[in-house]
């Protein structure tokens, strides 16, 4: 369980962080938008996506059920397709967007 829990962790602590880039992003009165940039960010187009992914996984692991292990696997599927639509976006919407990014996970995907 402390595996688990010490995972669960670390995605909660990415989700926090990403959210809170995302969130200030724009400065008050600002409109548009904007590429994401630290934390995260820097590897991968949707942080926060992989931060609750990463959450999730954690909690399964903790669990040790099917329920657990299910959820965690929906998740998964939900937000890896939301985070590679994302990815596509940002490529599409911006020419300096980092073409080094990679969509969910770091190095990886």
């Amino acid at each position: 369980m402390c595996k688990g829990s010490s995972l669960w962790f670390v995605g909660w602590i990415i989700n926090i962080h990403s959210d809170h880039i995302l969130r200030n992003l724009r400065k008050p009165g600002e409109t548009g938008y904007k590429i994401p940039r630290g934390g995260l960010f820097e590897f991968v187009s949707g942080a926060n996506f992989f931060g609750e992914i990463v959450e999730w996984a954690g909690f399964a692991l903790a669990g040790h059920s099917i329920h657990s292990a299910a959820f965690a696997l929906y998740t998964f599927i939900v937000l890896s397709s939301r985070g590679m639509d994302h990815h596509k976006w940002y490529l599409t919407k911006f020419e300096d967007y980092p073409k080094t990014r990679k969509a969910l996970i770091p190095f990886v995907l």
